[in-house]
């Protein structure tokens, strides 16, 4: 399991990059689909990733919690499925049946939308406000496999409340650390392992 933090995210205020992805049953969604009246979280995610596993049952409730508010929620999976089979979109299924996931959980085959995000792990988070400007790009919280410190959805939960309340980003955004992503062959971006 090697570590990786997410070094390169996209500046606070950027607009959150437009996509139209396909959920695990072959259903496409665009960013104004899944976005809520209050504001998106994104979430690049994975089903294999010890880092996403660690978090899987949290982060169900927080999307729920999220959506109940307002605010939508969505799950990108940007691996390529030929290296890594653990994450095809078949099993996107069984890993939202298995955690209760109810948002839209994406597959991004071409892994534009990994690039368009600078997302570099998983999990890597982003919330963006109702004009869908970036408030928050870092950590669920502090947990991680084996550290011992508790699944609690702080960091995450907290940049939500603030954009909830309409109140300015959070000064303190700390990188999310997980796996990296699994680009293709060819595919890595520019800036991967700088």
């Amino acid at each position: 399991m090697a570590e990786v933090p997410s070094t390169r995210t996209l500046m606070i205020g950027a607009q959150a990059p437009d996509f139209f992805l396909p959920d695990a049953g072959g259903k496409m969604r665009s960013r104004d689909d899944v976005r809520g009246p209050k504001g998106l979280v994104v979430a690049f995610l994975c089903n294999h990733c010890p880092f996403v596993l660690h978090l899987a049952e949290e982060i169900g409730l927080l999307a729920a919690t999220c959506e109940a508010k307002g605010l939508g929620f969505v799950g990108i999976n940007s691996n390529d499925v030929e290296r890594y089979p653990a994450d095809a979109p078949e099993k996107m299924a069984e890993m939202e049946a298995a955690y209760g996931w109810s948002f839209p959980y994406l597959y991004d085959a071409t892994q534009e939308v990994a690039h368009a995000y600078f997302a570099a792990c998983t999990p890597d988070f982003y919330v963006f406000d109702d004009e869908l400007a970036l408030t928050y790009c870092g950590q669920f919280d502090e947990s991680r496999p084996k550290n011992g410190k508790p699944v609690t959805g702080m960091d995450l939960r907290r940049s939500v409340e603030a954009v909830l309340k309409h109140e300015a980003p959070l000064s303190e955004q700390r990188p999310s650390t997980g796996c990296n992503i699994k680009w293709r062959p060819g595919n890595e971006p520019s800036w991967f392992g700088v």
